[in-house]
């Protein structure tokens, strides 16, 4: 009898769970939807979006992250047309440049304004430049962007009128038009909002501009020029913007830009839920900053008509992923090493690194995780980029034999058990991190962790946070091997930052950054000072045969060093409802909705 009473009140008990957990799922499903921002009394068009982390800084200088809030709140002088690929005007109605290239004057559009109200001036541009951008003691990234020649000067930044600002060169420039160019160039900052902040220091000696506009700062107190500005944040769930008023745009009758009303960026840590979002059409895209998986592609191409969206292929995307160690010899404050010696001796040994690529199965990671759909990556440059050399690089295809061959003839050796060891008998054995929620990534960790096992090494995959990921990289300095992306585009200049041996993302081997406590002992390879040169005559060469013979030099040095191994580049594809419309897609640009300004919603 007991028996029976308790087997009926576990029955009883399951059930009275299934149906809480039932009723949770669909107020976690429904609580954070998009309905809850509609009213009775006032239904706005509003397009949603999703990204997988909240934003990391709302001040543009210190953006270090993509996507960011910048695409939809900032304008530059100029913009690169997704389509064509061409520098457009943007802020800047046109721009002259001299006959010795030496001097170029851009014109601003007239009655230009920020979202308060007040003018946008030359004074803006000038400030931003001079006293943020080419400021020593700020750390921003876009500063690579702007050194010109060996000696790495800044342009000189000057106002000739209210409308007009003129960039004094040491040295012709080609990549300057490129450099101010959205959407990910330098964003023009307001001049009396921020000008305070700079020249002030807080307790710790910096600006305190460093310290300002962080995402504790109240949205709607952002001052922006872009299409839309910030109206509220929901750590964790979403991020509201409301249409710019002073917005500079009109179309073609004079109607004022952006048409949508109001964007909701929702932040969903999962790749897996954001699909189930899309497909539940709470969601308005999916795939605009990276490109769909392959397996969704496939899913939702099947379910176009029925679902009412379209799904779009770009072809090539211009971004790349690859995986880096951490080659850093220098130390910190209190003389620790970033990189335990032990490991950093295996980094920096250039057989290591190749055995590596050797033994990652890229050929199969395109076929089962890219379902084929993409191509084997083996150069640092966009496919799209007239730069881009297809052929004469060193390519490291899936061959394990010649991987253990290159670690035995380093001083490597194995166990009986097929270990992998160094010449003082230390286990090969290292942590790999990536950042969570993006399933490409995840299970490009898992398989590379199978791969390298096969040749004796173990490695612990970790994905993190991707905001955790960045200050790991870039802040405290502490890992040991990791994989990222890094958007492209058409001119190898605007990976600069990344390549240049003090540029704020040339992660493998970070030279100290302003802002940052003091480091010791860092030291540039000839190999990385050698990039530097290279990057500095490419800036300087006009003749587009000479800029492609460099670069293609910038390639091989990269593929022979492999500070870098580069895996698949992906296929553009992106998920759009029929109601979005005015979407040109393709894989050029980062971002899918770089004309969002553009986009109309369409009830049908």
């Amino acid at each position: 009898m007991i028996s029976a009473i308790s087997s009926n009140f576990r029955r009883c008990l399951s059930a009275l769970l299934v149906l809480i957990l039932a009723l949770t799922c669909q107020f976690a499903l429904t609580g954070c939807r998009v309905a809850q921002f509609k009213t009775k009394s006032a239904q706005v068009s509003q397009l949603v979006l999703t990204a997988l982390t909240d934003p990391k800084t709302f001040n543009p200088a210190l953006n270090q992250e993509f996507p960011n809030i910048f695409l939809f709140a900032f304008d530059r002088l100029t913009t690169e047309n997704g389509v064509t690929g061409e520098v457009e005007p943007a802020l800047a109605e046109f721009w002259e440049i001299s006959q010795d290239k030496k001097r170029v004057v851009f014109t601003l559009r007239e009655g230009l304004q920020w979202s308060d109200g007040q003018p946008l001036t030359a004074d803006d541009v000038v400030f931003t430049f001079e006293d943020v951008i080419f400021n020593k003691q700020i750390p921003t990234d876009f500063k690579d962007s702007f050194k010109i020649g060996a000696s790495g000067a800044f342009p000189k930044v000057r106002k000739i009128s209210n409308r007009q600002v003129e960039f004094i060169l040491p040295e012709p420039f080609a990549p300057l038009l490129r450099a101010v160019a959205g959407p990910e160039g330098v964003s023009i900052l307001p001049k009396h909002i921020l000008q305070a902040s700079v020249q002030t220091k807080g307790s710790d000696g910096n600006p305190r501009f460093i310290s300002t506009w962080g995402t504790d700062t109240d949205p709607t107190k952002i001052v922006v020029n872009g299409p839309y500005q910030l109206e509220s944040l929901s750590p964790g769930q979403r991020l509201v913007f409301r249409r710019n008023p002073y917005y500079w745009r009109k179309d073609e009758q004079g109607n004022q830009m952006p048409y949508i009303e109001r964007i909701i960026w929702q932040f969903i840590e999962n790749t897996d839920t954001q699909l189930l979002a899309f497909r539940s059409g709470d969601l308005d895209v999916m795939g605009d900053v990276r490109p769909l998986r392959p397996e969704y592609y496939s899913l939702l191409k099947k379910q176009e008509k029925q679902g009412k969206f379209k799904v779009y292929n770009g072809g090539p995307w211009s971004g790349t992923t690859y995986i880096t160690f951490n080659l850093s010899k220098a130390r910190d404050k209190n003389n620790r090493p970033f990189v335990d010696p032990i490991k950093s001796r295996w980094f920096n040994n250039l057989a290591f690194r190749q055995a590596v690529a050797y033994a990652i199965d890229r050929q199969k990671m395109r076929d089962n995780i890219f379902r084929g759909i993409g191509e084997l990556q083996n150069s640092p440059i966009s496919v799209q980029s007239p730069y881009y050399l297809k052929d004469g690089l060193k390519v490291y295809n899936h061959n394990p034999e010649k991987a253990k061959q290159l670690l035995i003839s380093a001083g490597f050796k194995y166990n009986d058990r097929g270990e992998l060891l160094d010449a003082d008998g230390h286990r090969v054995r290292f942590t790999f991190l990536t950042n969570s929620g993006n399933k490409i990534r995840e299970a490009i960790g898992a398989q590379i962790k199978d791969d390298l096992s096969k040749i004796g090494i173990q490695i612990d995959f970790t994905p993190i946070n991707f905001n955790t990921l960045i200050d790991k990289i870039n802040t405290s300095r502490d890992w040991e091997a990791h994989m990222i992306g890094f958007t492209g585009g058409i001119d190898p200049h605007g990976l600069t930052n990344l390549w240049t041996s003090r540029g704020g993302s040339h992660t493998f081997n970070l030279a100290p950054q302003p802002g940052q406590p003091p480091i010791k002992g860092w030291q540039p390879l000839d190999w990385e000072l050698e990039i530097d040169r290279l990057f500095a005559a490419g800036a300087r060469e006009f003749d587009e045969t000479k800029r492609q013979a460099i670069y293609a030099e910038f390639q091989r040095i990269v593929q022979e060093q492999l500070p870098v191994i580069h895996l698949v580049n992906e296929t553009a594809l992106m998920a759009v409802r029929d109601r979005v419309q005015g979407v040109k897609y393709t894989g050029l640009p980062s971002w899918g909705l770089w004309n969002i300004q553009e986009l109309k919603i369409v009830n049908k």
